[in-house]
């Protein structure tokens, strides 16, 4: 299970760290206040991420395998709150995009033997 229990705290992570990187766009506020707010929501990102990782490289997954992981995650959960929560339009060029790298997670952990 420790692949399943790292995709779950990657798919967390990630919702916090897309949301410390994206969340202010939007605000007037000043640079320095998003910054820190950013940084404050990043600490509970790694929180999530450093031992995710650490979970799956000793449950046997790979550091290529766990970046490979992460791209997919990351890019899968940006595109859902870039619609929900900026509400930008959602265009077949993603989900093509997204078959490719569904393709690098399948090729990433093929067998090599």
């Amino acid at each position: 299970m420790p692949i399943l229990t790292t995709a779950l705290m990657l798919v967390a992570s990630n919702v916090l760290m897309t949301l410390a990187w994206y969340w202010h766009v939007r605000k007037p506020w000043p640079l320095a206040i998003a910054i820190l707010i950013s940084w404050g929501i990043a600490f509970f990102e790694y929180c999530l991420a450093v031992p995710a990782n650490r979970i799956g490289y000793a449950g046997g997954v790979t550091g290529q395998q766990l970046k490979v992981m992460q791209e997919v995650i990351t890019l899968t959960v940006f595109g859902a709150l870039s619609v929900f929560l900026f509400g930008e339009p959602v265009r077949w060029t993603y989900f093509a995009a997204m078959a490719c790298l569904v393709g690098a997670v399948v090729f990433i952990f093929l067998p090599v033997e």
